[in-house]
């Protein structure tokens, strides 16, 4: 699934662009409510901050790692909050 990944320029195009907007909308809670309970928080704006401002140290392989390892345990923490 990688290869196809990578190979895939639109798909990852969209898919940093979405770790963006993610990135985006975490630091705004965050400032909305400085309590707010996300696990790995920082480390989502940091990614955005990374994306956004530093293109030379975003690889293919973090990309991937992040959506891999870390997207289905922040969707389970999304979709529990949403449930509250």
């Amino acid at each position: 699934m990688f290869a196809a990944y990578q190979a895939d320029v639109r798909t990852r195009r969209a898919t940093e662009r979405n770790l963006e907007i993610m990135g985006e909308a975490v630091g705004r809670i965050l400032k909305a409510d400085p309590g707010f309970q996300l696990v790995n928080a920082r480390q989502i704006i940091a990614t955005r901050n990374r994306i956004i401002h530093g293109y030379d140290t975003v690889s293919d392989e973090m990309v991937w790692s992040i959506v891999v390892r870390h997207l289905p345990q922040l969707k389970q923490e999304v979709a529990a909050l949403l449930a509250v």
